[in-house]
């Protein structure tokens, strides 16, 4: 897996045209809903899920795209495509 604060560097990166609360973005982690916390619209979370694909190489599938409301769902999503498993601390 790749380096999960790394990972989350690199998304933040990613989120950061899009967000509309920036203090919840300063306060981003795993449990960060870019929806409700972050105040991305669905059609910037589409654009930051295309970011995505277009930053790791990969594609991301519609049944994919709907759990990725989270950061914590996004980074599993993305380790899942790159053949990567995601230690998320609930396991």
């Amino acid at each position: 897996m790749k380096d999960k604060s790394r990972m989350i560097a690199e998304l933040k990166t990613i989120i950061k045209p899009y967000v509309q609360d920036q203090e919840a973005f300063g306060n981003l982690d795993e449990d960060t809903d870019f929806i409700n916390d972050l105040k991305v619209n669905s059609a910037n979370l589409v654009d930051i899920i295309l970011d995505i694909e277009d930053k790791y190489d990969i594609e991301i599938d519609n049944e994919s795209m709907e759990k990725m409301l989270t950061v914590r769902a996004a980074l599993e999503v993305v380790n899942k495509k790159l053949g990567h498993s995601y230690d998320s601390p609930q396991e």
